[in-house]
């Protein structure tokens, strides 16, 4: 056989995410397995959704929507740019994305539960992004602390040799 003759049969990604995805559709899963797939499945949300709307990295364009947000003419131009600065409302179309990746669904094995299955990830999605805004604050809270004790306990120089 020559080497021209040769045939590579490769799988491209989105393939075997769509395979993947009409696995899960077709198969039911246990209620104890969809709970687990739930609260797995809403760290990614979580995670995409935080960052995209509060972290550094995407700074100038989360501020980019914002100025559309506010200086739009009309409401559904304001309101499209708006979903790129609130976790809660950017956490739905991050959900709605991984739905139709992975097909999952929760309690009914047809269109509700698509529907259940998104707005139970949206909850437990917010429900991990506000328990992370609280970590934070609690860490600069105490990293705070530690500054004024540390002002506290410097030694004052007045200057003199």
């Amino acid at each position: 056989m020559r080497i021209a003759d040769q045939r590579h049969f490769a799988i491209s990604p989105l393939v075997l995410i769509k395979l993947f995805a009409v696995i899960l559709i077709y198969t039911i899963m246990p209620l104890s397995t969809q709970i687990i797939y739930l609260f797995v499945l809403a760290l990614p949300i979580a995670c995409i959704a935080w960052t995209v709307t509060h972290e550094e990295v995407f700074k100038e364009p989360r501020e980019f929507c914002a100025r559309r947000c506010r200086e739009s003419k009309t409401l559904a131009i304001r309101k499209f740019f708006y979903l790129f600065t609130c976790e809660y409302c950017f956490s739905h179309y991050v959900t709605i994305g991984l739905l139709v990746i992975t097909g999952y669904k929760l309690l009914f094995d047809d269109w509700r539960g698509y529907l259940v299955s998104g707005f139970a990830l949206v909850f437990v999605a917010n429900v991990y992004m506000s328990l992370y805004a609280l970590t934070r604050i609690d860490l600069k809270k105490i990293k705070l602390e530690a500054l004024e004790a540390e002002k506290k306990n410097r030694p004052k120089t007045d200057g003199r040799v």
